[in-house]
């Protein structure tokens, strides 16, 4: 009688993960919920949905400085596709798990790009498949879904899994705009200056071929929503054709307008900022919930967005560095090292707490202190027509009307570009990254005349700057003939100095203006036509002319400008 064939070592099946020793998912320990009261487990038939990243199938190549990792080679969506996305051996077994712990794998096409596997089960399988606890505690009076300590994974998903995001649901960010006092209906400290959005780009010098066209800018936001009937009255007030909009559905968010106490100011801020400064450019409106999954999940459904094919992201959203954990800090810059790697700029809030960012000591908000983004701060602005008659840094924490944030991240290490920008050391022994980089007018005192649910109101913030900065982009991809993407090392070189308005005057508080960059409006507010021939990628030159519908919008923006001085309002 025959005897059978023997299997090999290297066929023989791997323990079952169940089996598996456990290890604490790198990065994933989240500390206890402070004042939080503690309601009861959270239901074992729960549903609920997880984002699981993974690992690349090669790392992006770097360019470097100074013998040090700078920014990301620019590729190609198929190199990238091909070179960049997930590990198809990482999606194999992150299936394998699911299927163990009675978790359905959701059914995404962008799957591999996104680097994301979304998986969905009942509590219950879902505490067993990642070692955790969950537990439903009231934070403020609102219950949310609450885990505390790392996340236990199989020793054989280690390496391959990176994040493993969506099993607490507290909010992760707050939006940087901030009402002015007379616009909420208090008594204002003084009396505020307001601008329409083309009114700062024409202080700011928006070339005389402003124009959008042809380039799409996408928007995050973690709540709120419009209404197209407010745009459409909005835009015409400005004399501007009211954009194209796409409301794009994340983790299940939705355009929900209510009412103009809530993040609705956010949303429209943003969208009536961008779409005015970049006349012509279409906007795509990414919404998710106010969670870290939600946040990350939208960079990456907007950076892989071919359909929509932003070519600059604007995000108002965020919060201290400490208030994130390091999988979720890494996995959203990882998002943003592929944007960069793609031409896609991403343009982020400062924040608007000031230098301590509404904690204690000195902070910087996230993801505002990501290297791979532009972070923008804020100025009080003063200016008559194309003339700016003066521009200091937003403080009016003693109005209780916020201040820019800016300072040095804790996490993020100092970026080549920023060498010889004489940035403070961090507080700890890691990081030493400056934000922000660029400024624009912020403070609600001089801030943007914006319609919110069918009232009029005076709103500034960072959250202004990112959409400002934004429109700032678009026109220069539309100018330029070509995507500008990651613009760090061009600003930050010696010759863009005069692309900018070098603020000297005012503090955040813990860091002073000074000439050059600095820790609390960076390189300044830009001079636009001066700025955007510096940021055209080697080899590209100018347009020499405009499309028709480039002109359009440029007479268009001109009349906007024109239409309507400065608001002074006193006070009554």
């Amino acid at each position: 009688m025959a005897t059978p064939p023997q299997k090999s070592l290297s066929s023989a099946k791997a323990p079952r993960f169940a089996e598996q020793a456990r290890t604490v998912l790198a990065g994933s320990e989240k500390a206890a919920a402070t004042d939080a009261v503690h309601v009861k487990a959270t239901p074992p038939k729960t549903k609920i949905t997880v984002s699981v990243i993974v690992k690349r199938k090669e790392p992006l190549k770097v360019k470097k400085r100074n013998g040090r990792a700078s920014e990301p080679v620019r590729v190609t969506r198929a190199h990238y596709l091909k070179h960049h996305s997930a590990d198809p051996a990482a999606i194999k077994l992150v299936k394998a798990f699911a299927k163990e712990f009675n978790l359905k794998v959701e059914d995404d096409k962008t799957q591999a790009v996104r680097r994301t596997v979304q998986l969905t089960g009942v509590a219950a399988d879902i505490q067993k498949a990642f070692g955790v606890e969950l537990n439903q505690k009231t934070i403020g009076g609102i219950e949310y879904r609450v885990r505390e300590g790392g996340i236990q994974l199989p020793e054989s998903l280690t390496g391959s899994v990176l994040a493993v995001l969506g099993l607490d649901n507290r909010p992760q960010a707050k939006p940087h705009f901030r009402v002015h006092a007379a616009a909420a209906g208090a008594a204002p400290a003084a009396a505020p200056s307001s601008y329409t959005p083309p009114q700062v780009a024409q202080a700011y010098q928006w070339p005389a071929k402003a124009s959008g066209a042809g380039q799409t800018i996408g928007i995050i936001e973690l709540g709120g929503g419009y209404k197209q009937t407010d745009l459409t009255a909005y835009f015409k007030t400005l004399a501007l054709a009211a954009p194209g909009i796409t409301a794009v559905s994340v983790d299940k968010g939705k355009n929900k307008p209510t009412n103009a106490n809530s993040a609705d100011g956010e949303v429209m801020l943003d969208i009536e900022v961008a779409g005015s400064v970049a006349p012509g450019a279409k906007l795509a409106v990414y919404f998710t919930p106010n969670t870290d999954q939600g946040f990350i999940d939208a960079i990456t459904t907007a950076v892989h967005d071919t359909k929509n094919k932003p070519s600059v992201v604007s995000i108002s959203w965020g919060g201290p560095e400490s208030s994130w954990t390091a999988q979720s800090m890494t996995a959203l810059d990882a998002a943003c090292q592929s944007a960069a790697a793609l031409g896609v700029t991403i343009t982020v809030a400062a924040g608007d707490n000031g230098s301590t960012d509404g904690g204690t000591g000195n902070n910087v908000d996230f993801p505002a202190s990501s290297p791979h983004v532009l972070a923008c701060g804020g100025t009080k602005l003063d200016a008559n027509g194309a003339t700016i008659v003066s521009e200091v840094v937003w403080n009016e924490l003693a109005n209780n009307e916020g201040a820019t944030g800016g300072g040095v991240s804790n996490v993020f290490a100092l970026p080549p570009w920023q060498d010889n920008s004489n940035v403070p050391k961090p507080g700890g022994t890691a990081g030493g990254r400056g934000v922000p980089d660029v400024t624009g007018d912020a403070d609600p005192a001089t801030g943007y005349t914006i319609r919110v649910d069918g009232k009029t109101m005076v709103i500034g913030g960072t959250s202004a700057v990112a959409p400002l900065w934004a429109g700032l982009v678009a026109v220069a991809n539309a100018q330029l003939g070509t995507q500008v993407g990651f613009i760090q090392p061009a600003i930050y070189a010696a010759k863009a100095a005069s692309g900018f308005n070098d603020i000297t005057v005012g503090n955040n508080p813990a860091f002073s203006a000074g000439p050059g960059w600095d820790a609390c409006s960076g390189l300044g507010s830009p001079i636009a036509a001066k700025l955007i021939p510096l940021l055209a990628p080697a080899g590209i030159g100018i347009k020499a002319s405009a499309s028709k519908a480039g002109k359009a919008a440029t007479k268009a923006v001109g009349k906007a400008a024109k239409k309507k001085a400065p608001v002074k309002k006193t006070a009554g």
